[in-house]
């Protein structure tokens, strides 16, 4: 008769302790159990790596809100409306704002507006700055805390947007800005020649986005500062992989987040399409 197992090799230090262990004998990882089982969670949602899952995510939402009305890709406006979904697409996908929370009584879509964008521009723009600026996040706080500054970035960021009165909003810019959030306090904490060129230079970020911001209209400030504020409380909250070892709670969060996050886009996809099919 086959015995249940009752031992694990430690997702730390790979040494086999027993399954039931609060804290590691070896290493002291809190947990070792609930690290283990979520690293199996792990196995089975990435089969690619999360910067390009998330790059995927925001490309497959923009060609399909543009798909839901395509009359109006090419919309007269010059330049900058060339290739922009309507503000009904939008809508039907998840775009945040007051009219869709308060009007609509859409509260989801402060999680869905992180992957919907406006035109072409604007989501090369911030595709670009998640290309470059998430490995180094992924690298120093690992996929958890990573996937928790996200999501959590841009969810914050859409709230802080609703509280100020942003009529409606979009783009993964909030959760952008929780990434240069989190490298800002991942410098300034380090410190020391290397830590003080990362601060330096997520400053650059911060000022290039203020100035844009203040230039241009229709930019949403709030997002933004919405999103930088909470990535430097989630890094200094959770720490960076040369402080502590990502926590088990930490890792909890960040499946429930991509979990409420898979299912609020499925929602929003297959509702809009049969809305759509239905007109």
């Amino acid at each position: 008769m086959k015995t249940k197992r009752n031992s694990i090799l430690c997702p730390n230090c790979r040494k086999l302790i027993s399954l039931d262990e609060e804290i590691c004998p070896y290493c002291g990882l809190v947990r070792p159990g609930m690290h283990n089982t979520t690293g199996k969670i792990r196995s089975l949602l990435f089969m690619f790596n999360p910067v390009s899952t998330i790059l995927y995510i925001n490309i497959a939402f923009f060609a399909l809100s543009l798909l839901l009305d395509p009359a109006g890709i090419f919309r007269a406006g010059g330049p900058l409306s060339f290739l922009s979904p309507s503000n009904q697409s939008l809508l039907l996908l998840g775009a945040s704002g007051t009219i869709p929370v308060f009007q609509l009584h859409r509260y989801w879509s402060i999680v869905s507006a992180s992957f919907l964008h406006g035109g072409i521009l604007h989501i090369v723009f911030n595709m670009l700055a998640l290309h470059q600026l998430a490995p180094f996040v992924l690298r120093e706080f690992g996929l958890h805390r990573f996937m928790n500054l996200y999501i959590l970035s841009g969810i914050a960021g859409f709230a802080v947007s609703v509280a100020a009165g942003v009529p409606l909003t979009i783009g993964a810019s909030a959760s952008v800005c929780g990434l240069i959030g989190a490298i800002i306090y991942f410098g300034k904490s380090r410190g020391g020649y290397y830590g003080e060129a990362i601060f330096k230079q997520a400053m650059v970020w911060v000022i290039g986005l203020a100035v844009f911001g203040f230039i241009f209209s229709g930019i949403n400030n709030w997002a933004h500062g919405g999103g930088l504020l909470t990535g430097v409380l989630i890094a200094y909250a959770t720490g960076y992989n040369d402080q502590r070892l990502e926590s088990a709670w930490s890792k909890i969060l960040a499946y429930g987040c991509m979990l409420l996050t898979a299912v609020i886009l499925l929602w929003a996809a297959v509702s809009a399409i049969f809305y759509r099919l239905a007109v």
